[in-house]
């Protein structure tokens, strides 16, 4: 079972700063071949059909974990997505075309399907597809697979680092470069468990340091690259016999914590009536309200 609460990651910056383009570009972190729709379908679908999971508890555990995790990284993707769509548009009536501000962006399907809100597509518009998910039955190959698959989204995330420098798009993106190597580092030290071989020594992929990224500094200074959670209130707390020793690239020691991270309130998305959205008027929001309190018995 999955436990939701009304909360993100991370604080995303409010910045006044449409960038339609730069909204299409993190659309391949959400649903790119290597985006967080991947990483999470592969983990969720290699949880469901994992093997002799008692013998093998460890990384059962840590699959476990890793694929609640990358929930909240598609939730967070795409509210950053939100957020440099915010304000690309603006209200007029439908003959001044209130739209015509966008009739080049990159990403049309934004203002013509969407609403201006994120969808599970790449930053071609191509949508996202189940063939993107890997899951043999075959431990070693599953895991090798997905240190593959962290790899690759590193490399993603760096490439859309250096394509915007829009402050919620680098936010967003500095933090999973951070959470991202956790993963990276996690898998490459559960192959070491079930192989011996220590393909910690391998990272990071591509070489370039995430303190190389202004982004990701604040949160390698408070320790985010050496926790990992459980993301559950008292199973999975056996990823510790993985999670364990000290970080590969500065040494600082490892942490398995019970539980969530704190999260932070998710942004309001303010009304964008030329797209029809939410398509709710003071008169029918009054009647609503009406409708509301008469279902709840609720005098005035």
């Amino acid at each position: 079972m999955f436990k939701r609460m009304d909360e993100i990651l991370i604080e995303i910056p409010n910045v006044e700063k449409p960038d339609p383009n730069a909204a299409a570009s993190i659309q391949e972190l959400l649903g790119g071949k290597f985006g967080e729709m991947s990483t999470l379908n592969n983990y969720l679908y290699q949880s469901f059909n994992f093997r002799s999971k008692e013998k093998l508890k460890p990384f059962y555990d840590l699959v476990m974990s890793i694929t609640a995790e990358e929930l909240g990284h598609v939730e967070l993707v795409s509210h950053g997505i939100n957020q440099c769509l915010r304000g690309s548009t603006a209200y007029k009536e439908p003959d001044d075309t209130p739209l015509g501000s966008v009739k080049d962006a990159r990403l049309s399907y934004h203002y013509l399907a969407g609403a201006q809100g994120a969808m599970p597509f790449d930053s071609m518009g191509n949508p996202w597809t189940g063939a993107n998910v890997f899951n043999s039955g075959n431990l070693v190959e599953d895991l090798l697979h997905n240190f593959f698959l962290e790899c690759g989204a590193r490399t993603h995330k760096m490439k859309v680092y250096e394509m915007t420098d829009h402050p919620a798009a680098r936010e967003v993106v500095g933090f999973l470069l951070v959470r991202g190597g956790v993963h990276v580092v996690a898998y490459a030290k559960a192959l070491e468990i079930a192989t011996g071989v220590n393909v910690t020594k391998l990272v990071p992929i591509p070489s370039l340091d995430n303190k190389a990224f202004t982004e990701t500094r604040k949160y390698e200074e408070k320790g985010v690259h050496t926790k990992l959670y459980t993301y559950s209130d008292k199973d999975f707390n056996a990823i510790g016999q993985i999670w364990k020793g000290t970080h590969p690239e500065d040494g600082q020691p490892l942490e398995v914590i019970q539980g969530v991270p704190e999260g932070f309130p998710i942004p309001e998305a303010p009304a964008v009536e030329e797209e029809f959205a939410p398509g709710i008027s003071h008169e029918d929001f009054a009647e609503i309200a009406r409708r509301l309190k008469m279902a709840g018995n609720i005098a005035d």
